[in-house]
């Protein structure tokens, strides 16, 4: 297990926690926030609470984010972003969990999503959509990819806990599903 440490040691101000929905993000993101005393903004609730969206996609029953607008909202934040979005905004460090889309679709599915919503996004995790989006904008030595197949939230936090006192290199590309496809 990872030394929890301070937050005082953080290397990282702003750290986007994205993935795909479903590989943990918000779960993790709690247990991080409660081991290091740091502020977590689940942007995915802001935008509902906030009202920073342009419109509602009926046929996937979601909201289309307004980035410009949780942009503004965000201002000169600081702590864990959490949200698929969150690699879309500036972040001195983005931290991308991966799960198998097997496993991706069970969880989707027991949270009640419909067949056609997980499977759309197991097929966007192996096809690694959210993986590439962050190294597109924040480039291969900003981003480190988790894969929480099969393990627990204090173990995937563990290895996030590394990433924000530094004790582990960035790593993109290291996590491959395609062979599901």
């Amino acid at each position: 297990m990872s030394d929890a440490g301070s937050r005082d040691e953080l290397v990282f101000e702003q750290v986007a926690l994205t993935g795909t929905p479903g590989t943990g993000k918000t779960s993790v993101a709690d247990a991080v926030g409660d081991r290091l005393d740091i502020d977590v903004i689940n942007l995915n609730a802001r935008i509902r609470e906030e009202g920073l969206y342009t419109e509602r996609d009926e046929e996937r029953d979601s909201l289309i984010a307004d980035n410009d607008a949780i942009e503004e909202y965000l201002g000169d934040w600081s702590g864990l972003l959490d949200s698929h979005l969150a690699h879309q905004f500036d972040a001195d460090a983005v931290i991308v969990l991966r799960c198998g889309p097997d496993e991706l679709t069970e969880r989707l599915e027991a949270r009640g999503e419909p067949e056609a919503k997980a499977a759309e996004n197991a097929e966007s995790e192996a096809l690694d959509i959210v993986l590439s989006e962050a190294v597109r904008r924040h480039g291969e030595e900003n981003v480190y990819e988790i894969d929480t197949t099969g393990r627990a939230i204090e173990d995937v936090a563990d290895d996030v806990v590394d990433v924000l006192h530094g004790k582990r290199e960035p790593a993109a590309g290291t996590v491959d599903f395609t062979g599901v496809l």
